[in-house]
């Protein structure tokens, strides 16, 4: 396995599914974290998410540069867990970055060509057209994302009211 992807709605299930199907695979699994603790209720999510992992984990906490992060540390992992794409894809234009599109496509390269991964994406294109430019360019954005990991993905797990769905996997 070389990248799986997790994919679904909020709380669906994703992140348990995840963590669960990457401690079945590596020795030495990571955790990188997308996720900034920018106010108390995220601080409190992150907080219950380090706890619910274990001491098993390590955790790389990097929002912006994910494949840096994987680079930088392969050698001392044999898989990583990318908590969220969604999350990162938010971060990229929250920081206002010009090419986000550009910045999705290197890190699916990067993601081809590096360690093991399990990536946990939401989708976000099953709702309403959403009412601003911003959040119809990250929900495009998004769709196209999670479009290219799923394609460079071997296997691909859809969650549904926390139940996992083989929608592509290795023979």
């Amino acid at each position: 396995m070389v990248i799986a992807l997790i994919g679904g709605g909020a709380r669906s299930g994703k992140s348990r599914f995840a963590l669960e199907y990457a401690e079945r695979r590596f020795v030495r699994p990571v955790f990188v974290a997308t996720a900034q603790a920018l106010d108390d209720e995220m601080r409190l999510r992150i907080a219950n998410h380090r706890a619910e992992r274990g001491p098993r984990w390590s955790t790389i906490e990097e929002p912006l540069a994910l494949g840096a992060a994987m680079r930088e540390n392969s050698a001392r992992f044999d898989g990583f867990l990318v908590d969220c794409l969604t999350l990162w894809l938010s971060n990229l234009l929250m920081d206002e970055r010009e090419d986000a599109e550009g910045a999705c496509e290197a890190l699916i390269s990067e993601l081809v060509a590096g360690p093991p991964c399990v990536l946990v994406s939401n989708e976000v294109g099953c709702g309403i057209v959403p009412e601003n430019p911003l959040a119809r360019r990250f929900r495009d954005l998004a769709g196209a994302l999670n479009r290219r990991a799923a394609a460079a993905a071997e296997e691909v797990y859809w969650m549904a009211f926390g139940i996992a769905m083989p929608v592509k996997v290795r023979k």
